[in-house]
């Protein structure tokens, strides 16, 4: 039925039966139909996990369902489901149109009408939020037309089992309400039953929902009228589910689960129970008689009366409820049903229920008010009062403070029949409380507890007013219950804190103050009778307790505790009384009860009552107050019990006794108590002290009981604990009279008597109340006790501790007693006097000012860490204290230690951190104090002066900066805070140095700094100014300069988080003098470990530029710095350029300050410096004013302005600073210059220094020359027209004089001036040698003729054999030169000019000879002195040495094979493999370098990359390494086969190749692309170290990280071209990881491109073989060789690996004519064998194997070791015969077979080989 495509609509068509009971009126049957439909509907719309129908597609969804309804247009009426509602409301219409009334309901509404009927829980809720929402939205026409459909949905949905959906419901019919207002009046009556049920949903938000509805239609006033309107509806509904539903009723249970129908049902009828208990509590009493009936029907139902039994406890209490209600509201009716009511309420006395108890007691009571004869209808003696007593007895299970506020009630109630014999009944009733109170439960909480003990008392005060005058009850009420009660109490301490001596007290004062008003009645008379035997009977037990040498400490504090209780008048015991359960927080606990609610107990009561160290002193005299009934037998009591504990004191030196003697005193302190406790002893203590003393110990027993008794007690050494004792002391004080008194008889014990631990405990005790304070405060401010405090202070402070034989507590006391004394306050005032507070500080100080003095042990030891503690609580606490000035002092020196570093304050960290925790407490102190701080605060002045003084001259080392730089981030952070913003700036500006301080700060840096622009021609000097140098310095120790401007720079970063403002220009000032630290720091080459570390830590601390010009003006700091640069120069112009270099500053805002060219002239020095930084930056316009300014000053000028700053070298100077951006192309204006220099020479030649000693020379001539060589480098790159002969021999002839200067000058090189002259003349060199170097055809026309022949001829010689001495003597004199040291600096110009140099010029040199004893050599000795001299500078650790010596060598490297092949012939025939080293001393030198690259790669794995730090050390060596290899691989390159083979032969045997690919398996980087190739990316080959030619230029350093990498993969590829065979073996050989991360490696990088050279090589070679012709394919990597020979036709294909040249080559054959097929496969073998084991090219092992066979086809025969005619590796041919068989053999073969068959016999015939 179910089966078909369509919805639910299409199912509901097909139900056989029309869909009428589905949601019409009348009760809810379910219909055959409508399982059906419900079947169908489940398998069409299906569960998640069904099958579900085919061709349904899309899952089940109610909304859409809904939607579809709409849609199918007529036929299909709606229904809403299972009804319980029974009046005739109709449905809800599907369709429009079917009925006239359908067209009142917006389609929208009826679509969510529609989806409430669903099932689905979130549908519902979604539906009824929507429904809302268009209820508060819609035009109230169109909501109104939902109202007549409204109540059925309504009364459905409101019992939902989803309580959401209730909720939801409520707030819908809220805004439904607030739409249509009265109009809701029609459907009232069928709402209002259902409405009132859900104002008591059992979830609260949906009943408060619910009641917001209902306030929202009827404001309180109509509230009942409404309810009388609809008051039999109401009691229908109710009625209905109470008696008639069931769970089956209620849902359908095919559908709903049994545990949701059983709980709806529960739920409703708990609803319908509420409901009707406030339909009666609403409804005005006149309405109440016609609904007597209804109720009458209700209450003759048994099922009714069941409730009260029910299982279901919520029901239970909306039960009692409703019949507490009923009592109230219908009682008679009530009494009518009597014999119900009564057994049905008494008998569930014991229903311990949390949630049913409170309703079930206010019906019990109600109960017995309302119906008189109920215990009629129970059995009290045998039902009710058992059960109460059980209830009672176990504590009420958990619910005392519910049940037992009803017992007074209850009893009151009870009638005298009932209760008959009173006696046993009381008696029972009271033993059953008290009982209650054994229980765990009951002593574990702390309320339940207090409600058992407060009904107890209530009780018992009821009964004995009640039965006052009955003898028996009054007795057993004392003896039987109140005394034994009180006793076991006593014994049990848990029970002491339910304020049962409070209640107990209380009940004594009522029968007091009965007794003492009805003064002549028989009431008071049998009150007082009472009251007497009480006393009595309380004494004897008090006694018993007391009375026992081991008496318990816990019960004879409850007797105190009790008397204590007992001694206050009733007024303070109001405030004992238990407050309601509300738990308060400290901070809103009132200021009057503080004191008695010391502590708040977890349950939300508070305990006081037991403690009364903080009781206010009225307590003490307040039996004055007491009646009389109960002053005399208390006192008596106490004097008793006094009496009896001294005895066991005096007698056993019982503790317990003592504690309880104290606490007993501490509430009963009079005279008649401690003569009491005196006795009848003398007076002997006292005799010995002075006269007032003694006469106030006579008057007063307290004082003399001090005396005798108390400072003994207190003396003895093995207390421990002496509180109490402490106590006793200040109850002993109360019994003065004065003040004075007691002043005098403290200082007397000061002085003597007491121990410090009692002291402390004295003065603490006096901290903790301020009635002790007051007793004590004249002796707290005494001189006794200051003085004690001062010498204690001292005594701790400067006595050596390891002499004292002291323990740790014995010192933390006498520490704690000083803290004590210094941070505790009373009323913003000093425990004790000022002076000794000022003088104790003063001792701490200067204790702390000697700890520099100390060792960090000792320091470890003293008392610093304990002063650190004392001040820190003395800072903490002084809120209101204005600082005084040793505190001051204090605090200054705790921020010195705390800003100087572990080396000079000598204190372990733990210490430094205390003192910082201390220091900054004070600080805080000090700023939030009132006042002007800052001109008050000593601290704050003197601090300032110190810091200043700190950074300006001690030499601080970078640790002692920082941690001085954290302890002034501390101190200005907390500045921060104070409120005075004023403050910060005004600290900060005297730390400030003046502008004279800040020059002599910047004169005192060390002047290396000029180096490196000097070099780069960045500034130009002429006069000499270093002076200082760091070498003369301390070298770890920062200059001054750099921590005041580092200091400053963090304090403004501090000062500016809050935006606060310096004075005169402070911040830019501060600025600009960090920029020139930094700036002089940038500038160093080789600054030293520490300086790096200063940038290092700035840049850790955020002290940068960076951060810093955001604060400041950047106009003004241009404007300081531009004024500094043009009155002083040098680094401040350098600054500038930083600035604008480096982006800071756009060159816009520079602009303005250079605008008037003419400004800068006449030329100071500052004017040409300030110029110099600008030129990089300026335009060409501007570059050219400037050079036309200069342009007529450098005409005819005197020698001596020649030389000047404003004359020609200053001019000079800046035009070569505009030249050198290459900004200047008038080749006129150049030619005009070149010019004007000709003629200085000619006027005043003896300026330019030709060939002479500059030891005479002054700095200004030596200025001017350098500007003038500048200039002519200069020219040569910028002038492009023709220069005349004259002029270039001018320019040639300079050169080489100055070159002759330099090199005649070589002892001054230490003299940055001529250090800068010898680097330019051979700048000046190297450019021309550059200029000639680079000539194409075109340019030579220009040139004169000769002038090139001259150049190689002549100039070129005389420069090379100038510097190449030069080169031999400067490395000689230094090992180790650094080259980016100033020193060196004319190394690199040098050096690159040797670069130049052509191998006839190196091999017609004069250095002197220099030849190595026992080295084996080939080589004529001038070619070896060449050698011995150059090649160990590859070693040398200057990069521009190595270099140039690798390019020089380089040179001759292809000419000494040639000596070698002409002594070939003696290798050949020797018996062992042969050998021949390359240049002994290239391998000398490899084996040196092996050694030290060893210690720098050796524990690397092979394959783990190694980033060599440039210009380290180690970058040195692996350079010379790899530059050694290259240069003998292109040795081994230049040499024959047959010498290669040697070679080879011993480069395996020594085995330095295998190392070297080792070490360059570590030091080529994993992806060896070019980095900058990242856009060229896109190409299909990117550039590689393996493809780019590596230029090792020695000026050009940016490339310096690459230049290892690079360097290690070329070596790489020349090693695989020219030595494939033995990387072949060593390959093979290596390791499995080695093997693949090698074989990786090749074939991705390395393969493609070798096997791309080696086709090309095939295919452009010109070599030309007789009968052979070779041919190359480079797509398949292939080479083909046809051999022809007569008829003879061989042809080879030679196929190269994908990871060419690691694997092995492969043959295969083509054609072959007339071989036989054994000699063919021999010859493929061999060519084979040839390829893979000869280091060469293929042309090469082709043109070996041609050689072989034709040899074979000469005749000559194969040797029959190998079956080749040429050896496959020395290429000799069969020499050696044997005289028997006349076989020929190889020598080396034949050396082989000897040694492997230890045999000497011929391999042939096997006879012995002569």
């Amino acid at each position: 039925m179910g089966g078909g495509k369509g919805g639910l609509g299409e199912v509901i068509t097909r139900s056989p039966l029309p869909a009428r009971g589905v949601g019409s009126c009348g009760p809810a049957v379910s219909t055959p139909g409508l399982r059906a439909g419900s079947v169908a509907a489940t398998a069409t719309m299906g569960g998640k996990n069904k099958q579900r129908t085919k061709g349904n597609l899309r899952p089940s969804n109610s909304g859409r369902a809904a939607e579809l309804l709409a849609k199918e247009q007529g036929t299909v009426p709606g229904f809403i489901g299972f009804g319980t509602f029974q009046s005739d409301l109709g449905y809800v219409p599907a369709i429009q149109g079917a009925e006239e009334i359908d067209s009142l309901v917006d389609s929208d509404f009826r679509m969510v009408l529609r989806k409430l009927s669903k099932k689905d829980v979130t549908t519902k809720l979604k539906a009824m939020q929507e429904f809302g929402t268009m209820c508060t939205e819609r035009d109230t026409e169109i909501v109104k037309g939902v109202l007549p459909y409204w109540p059925r949905i309504f009364c459905k949905i409101s019992l939902d089992h989803d309580r959401r959906v209730r909720e939801a419901t409520q707030q819908a019919f809220e805004k439904l309400i607030l739409k249509v207002k009265k109009q809701l009046a029609p459907y009232l009556k069928s709402l209002m039953g259902y409405w009132l049920m859900a104002q008591c949903d059992t979830y609260t938000p949906a009943a408060f929902a619910a009641k917001d509805a209902f306030e929202a239609a009827f404001p309180p006033s109509k509230q009942p009228e409404a309810i009388a309107f609809c008051k039999d509806e109401i009691t229908s509904v109710l009625q209905d589910h109470l008696l008639k539903e069931t769970p089956n009723t209620l849902s359908d249970p095919q559908t709903v689960p049994e545990e949701e129908r059983e709980a709806k049902f529960y739920r409703v009828i708990t609803c319908s129970l509420l409901a009707l208990k406030k339909l009666l509590c609403l409804l005005p009493d006149n309405e109440l008689d016609s609904l007597e009936e209804k109720f009458r029907s209700l209450l003759s139902q048994n099922k009714f009366w069941k409730y009260g039994k029910h299982s279901v406890p919520q029901i239970r209490s909306a039960y009692f409820e409703l019949v507490s209600a009923l009592c109230q509201r219908i009682p008679q009716l009530m009494k009518e049903e009597a014999s119900k009511v009564s057994p049905s309420v008494l008998l569930s006395i014991d229903d311990s229920d949390p949630i049913v108890c409170p309703a079930l007691w206010e019906a019990v009571l109600y109960t017995l008010t309302t119906i008189e004869d109920c215990w009629l209808h129970v059995n009290a003696k045998k039902s009710v009062f058992p059960k109460l007593s059980t209830v009672v007895r176990e504590g009420g299970r958990g619910l005392a403070t519910v049940i037992y506020p009803y017992l007074l009630p209850f009893i009151s109630k009870l009638p005298q029949s009932i209760t008959d014999p009173k006696l046993d009944f009381f008696k029972n009733f009271l033993t059953s409380l008290v009982a209650g109170l054994s229980t765990e439960r009951t002593k574990t909480s702390f309320s339940e507890c207090s409600a058992v003990i407060s009904a107890y008392f209530e009780c018992l005060r009821f009964i004995m007013q009640q039965n006052l005058g009955e003898e028996e009850i009054e007795q057993m009420l004392v003896n039987d219950q109140l005394i034994p009660f009180i006793d076991a109490v006593l014994k049990d301490p848990g029970l002491q804190h339910g304020h049962l001596f409070n209640h107990l007290a209380e009940t004594l004062s009522s029968w007091e103050a009965k007794a003492d008003m009805e003064k002549d009645d028989k009431t008071a008379h049998n009150l007082k009778n009472v009251l007497l035997h009480f006393w009595e009977r309380l004494s004897d037990i008090c006694v018993e307790k007391v009375n026992e040498p081991e008496a318990d400490v816990e019960s004879i504090l409850g007797v105190s505790n009790l008397l204590q209780v007992l001694q206050k008048p009733k007024s303070s015991l109001k405030s004992n009384k238990k407050k309601n359960g509300r738990v308060r927080f400290a901070d809103e606990i009132p200021e009057t009860n503080k004191e008695n609610e010391k502590c708040v107990s977890s349950e939300g009561e508070s305990s006081g009552g037991t403690e009364l160290t903080l009781e206010p002193s009225l307590n003490h005299n307040s039996s004055d107050l007491l009646s009389p009934l109960r002053k005399k037998p208390l006192e008596d009591l106490v004097c008793k019990l006094a009496e009896m504990s001294i005895n066991y004191v005096n007698e056993q030196k019982s503790e317990q006794h003592l504690i309880f003697l104290s606490t007993l005193l501490d509430s009963f302190s009079s005279s008649e108590v401690f003569k009491m406790l005196l006795g009848d002893e003398k007076q002997s203590a006292v005799k010995a002290k002075p006269l007032a003393i003694a006469k106030l110990a006579q008057k007063n027993p307290a004082v003399q009981f001090l005396y005798q008794k108390l400072i003994g007690w207190l003396n003895e050494d093995q207390r421990k604990d002496a509180g109490f004792l402490v106590d006793i002391l200040y109850s002993a004080l109360r019994c003065c009279d004065n003040d004075m008194e007691r002043k005098d008889v403290l200082d007397d014990l000061t002085e003597v008597d007491l121990k410090w631990n009692f002291l402390l405990q004295i003065i603490e005790k006096a901290c903790s109340n301020s009635d002790k304070h007051a007793l004590v405060a004249p002796w707290l401010k005494g001189d006794i006790l200051g003085k004690k405090m001062v010498t204690l202070a001292d005594c701790l402070c400067n006595k050596d501790l390891e002499s004292r034989v002291s323990s740790e507590s014995y010192l933390s006391e006498r520490w704690t007693v000083l803290s004590l004394v210094l941070s505790q306050h009373v009323k913003n005032d000093y425990l004790i006097g000022e002076v000794y507070v000022e003088r104790i500080i003063v001792i701490l100080h200067e204790t702390l000012s000697n700890t520099k003095k100390l060792s960090e042990a000792e320091n470890s030891d003293s008392s610093v860490s304990f002063i650190c503690d004392v001040a820190y609580n003395y800072f903490s606490s002084a809120k209101g204290c204005l600082l005084m000035s040793s505190s001051e002092d204090l605090l200054l020196t705790l921020f010195q230690l705390c800003a100087q570093s572990k080396e000079k304050t000598h204190l372990p960290d733990f210490l430094i951190c205390k003192l910082r925790n201390t220091w900054l407490s004070g600080v805080n102190l000090l700023i939030h104090q009132t006042g002007n701080t800052y001109k008050e605060s000593t601290f704050l002045h003197l601090s300032a002066l110190w810091l200043k003084n700190q950074v300006q001259s001690s030499s601080l080392d970078i640790k002692s900066l920082q941690v001085l730089l954290s302890a002034v981030d501390d101190l200005l952070n907390t500045l921060l805070d104070s409120e005075d913003s004023y403050l910060l700036g005004v600290y900060i500006g005297s730390v400030m140095p003046s502008n004279s301080e800040w020059e002599k700060m910047r004169q005192s840096l060390p002047m290396q700094w000029l180096h490196r622009p000097l070099l780069e021609g960045r500034l130009s000097l002429n006069y000499d100014c270093f002076k200082t140098d760091f070498k003369e310095q301390d070298t770890k120790t920062l200059p001054s300069h750099l921590c005041t401007s580092a200091l400053l720079s963090k304090m403004i970063l501090v000062a500016l988080k809050k935006e606060i403002v310096l004075e005169n220009n402070e911040l830019e000032k501060i600025i600009a003098e960090l920029l020139y630290s930094l700036q002089w720091c940038e500038e160093l080459d080789n600054p030293p470990i520490f300086l790096t570390g200063f940038c290092e830590m700035l840049q850790k601390m955020n002290i940068t530029y960076d951060s810093l010009h955001v604060l400041g003006n950047t106009s003004g700091l241009l404007q300081l710095l531009f004024n500094r640069s043009r009155e002083h120069g040098t680094l401040w112009s350098l600054v500038i350029a930083k600035l604008i270099s480096s982006r800071s500053i756009s060159s816009d805002e520079v602009k303005p300050h250079y605008r008037r060219k003419e400004g800068f002239f006449p030329l100071t020095e500052g004017n040409l410096h300030t110029i110099q930084s600008l030129c990089p930056f300026l335009s060409k316009e501007e570059k050219k004013e400037f050079s036309a300014q200069c342009m007529p000053a450098l005409l005819g000028w005197t020698k001596k302005d020649l030389c000047s700053t404003d004359g020609g070298f200053g001019h000079l100077a800046i035009f070569n600073s505009c030249l050198q951006t290459r900004s200047i192309d008038d080749g006129d204006l150049l030619h005009g210059i070149l010019k004007i220099i000709i003629s200085w020479k000619k006027e005043h030649e003896d300026i330019f220094l030709f060939s002479c000693n500059l030891s005479e020379a002054s700095p200004e001539v030596l200025g001017v020359n350098i500007e003038i060589i500048r200039f002519l480098s200069l020219f040569l790159k910028c002038c492009s027209s023709p220069l005349a002969e004259s002029e270039w021999d001018f320019i040639m002839c300079s050169m080489l004089a100055w070159l002759e200067t330099t090199s005649e000058n070589q002892a001054l090189y230490s003299v940055p001036l001529v250090q800068l002259f010898a680097c330019v003349s051979c700048d000046l060199a190297c450019d021309l040698s550059a200029y000639f170097d680079s000539t194409t055809r075109d340019t030579i026309d220009n040139l004169p003729v000769n002038l090139i022949s001259e150049w190689k001829e002549f100039f070129s010689q005389g420069v090379h054999s100038l510097l190449l001495p030069i080169l031999v003597t400067a490395t000689g004199e230094n090992k180790d030169m650094s080259e980016t040291s100033f020193q060196n600096a004319m190394l690199k110009p040098m050096c690159e000019t040797l670069t130049y140099i052509s191998k006839d010029q190196l091999l017609s040199h004069k250095l002197p000879s220099r030849l190595v004893a026992d080295r084996k050599t080939n080589m004529p000795e001038y070619l070896q002195t060449l050698l011995n001299t150059l090649a160990p500078l590859l070693l040398f650790r200057a990069r521009p040495v190595q270099i140039a010596v690798y390019h020089m060598l380089y040179k001759l490297m292809p000419e000494l094979p040639q000596y070698d092949q002409d002594n070939l012939k003696s290798y050949g025939d020797e018996e062992e493999e042969p050998a021949l080293s390359p240049p002994a001393v290239l391998m000398s030198l490899l084996s040196t370098q092996e050694d030290l690259l060893e210690n720098v790669l050796g524990c690397i794995p092979v394959g783990q990359i190694v980033t060599i730090k440039p210009l380290s050390e180690d970058f040195y060596y692996v350079l010379g390494y790899l530059l050694t290899w290259k240069l003998t691989l292109t040795f081994f390159k230049a040499a024959s086969s047959q010498l290669r083979a040697l070679y080879s032969m011993y480069l395996r045997k020594t085995k330095s190749l295998n190392k070297l690919l080792y070490h360059l398996f570590r030091l080529m980087p994993e992806n060896p692309t070019y980095s900058e190739t990242a856009i060229e990316l896109s190409n299909k080959d990117p550039k590689t170290f393996f493809t780019e030619e590596l230029q090792l230029s020695i000026r050009e350093t940016a490339t310096l990280p690459y230049h290892i990498p690079h360097l290690a993969c070329s070596v790489y590829h020349m090693t695989l071209k020219d030595l494939p065979a033995m990387v072949r073996l060593w390959w093979n050989s290596s390791e499995k990881r080695v093997f693949n991360i090698v074989d990786r490696f090749t074939s991705k990088y390395v393969s493609n491109v070798l096997s791309f050279q080696e086709i090309s090589s095939v295919q452009t070679s010109t070599q030309l073989f007789n009968g052979m012709t070779v041919k190359a394919r480079a797509t398949t990597r292939e080479v083909m060789a046809t051999y022809t020979i007569e008829d003879i036709v061989i042809e080879l294909i030679i196929q190269l690996p994908s990871n060419y040249p690691l694997g092995s080559i492969t043959v295969e054959s083509g054609k072959r004519v007339g071989v036989a097929v054994q000699q063919w496969r021999n010859w493929m073998l061999q060519l084979s064998t040839y390829l893979t084991h000869q280091n060469g090219s293929i042309m090469e092992g082709l043109a070996l194997w041609k050689n072989n066979v034709d040899k074979r086809f000469e005749g000559v025969e194969d040797c029959m070791i190998c079956f080749s005619v040429i050896h496959g590796f020395n290429y000799s041919l069969p020499k050696k015969a044997c005289r028997t068989c006349k076989k020929k053999f190889h020598s080396a073969c034949l050396y082989k077979w000897f040694t492997s068959s230890n045999k000497s016999t011929c391999p042939l015939c096997r006879e012995t080989f002569f």
